[in-house]
């Protein structure tokens, strides 16, 4: 089984915020393959099913990003897994610009507070990664502020095309590996964005 952990906060208030976008993914691969994110266990709401023929469990933690590790810890533990290799996180980056995606297999945190809490809780960092990149403020020391920010008006009219090619490149990994799937999507950009910016 592939555990799908789409990272975000919980609310209202966070809802279409750059720091969200692993939630976005999670709700399209859901309903793209009808995957009905209603169970609630272990403070993260939660679905079953299948992608690429194989059994998926699409996960996104409802505890805040400082404490997403808490429930990807206990869903690991609960389905028996062995292999953290089956976790695959979809997260917000804002060391990449704004529509690049990047496929990674380990590695650290790189200040990411969701992906901290993964690797402190699981204690390991050798699961998967799909980085979305949202940018960086314009001003240094405005990253907090930024994450938690709406997507521009230039960027929300790409903002589909984003999480769309993101939940590709999760399917990929699944069917084909993650290998097949970072030579396929490792630097893939929305068309035509930076000519708008």
């Amino acid at each position: 089984m592939f555990m799908i952990v789409g990272l975000g906060n919980p609310g209202r208030r966070y809802e279409g915020t750059r720091h969200n976008a692993g939630f976005l993914v999670a709700d399209s691969l859901a309903a793209q393959f009808r995957i009905p994110l209603d169970q609630k266990k272990f403070t993260a709401v939660c679905g079953q099913g299948e992608i690429g023929g194989r059994r998926v469990m699409i996960l996104k933690p409802q505890s805040f990003m400082n404490l997403s590790g808490e429930a990807v810890r206990k869903f690991f533990d609960y389905f028996k897994m062995e292999r953290t290799e089956d976790i695959i996180v979809v997260h917000d980056d804002l060391d990449l610009p704004f529509g690049v995606l990047r496929l990674k297999a380990g590695g650290g945190h790189g200040g990411h507070r969701g992906l901290a809490s993964v690797i402190q809780h699981l204690g390991s960092r050798d699961f998967l990664r799909v980085r979305i990149g949202i940018g960086k403020p314009v001003e240094k020391g405005m990253a907090e502020h930024y994450v938690l920010e709406p997507f521009s008006a230039i960027e929300a009219m790409h903002l589909a095309g984003v999480v769309t090619t993101a939940g590709q490149a999760v399917e990929k990994i699944i069917s084909a590996g993650m290998q097949a799937a970072m030579n396929k999507y490792n630097g893939s950009t929305i068309n035509n964005f930076s000519e708008e910016v």
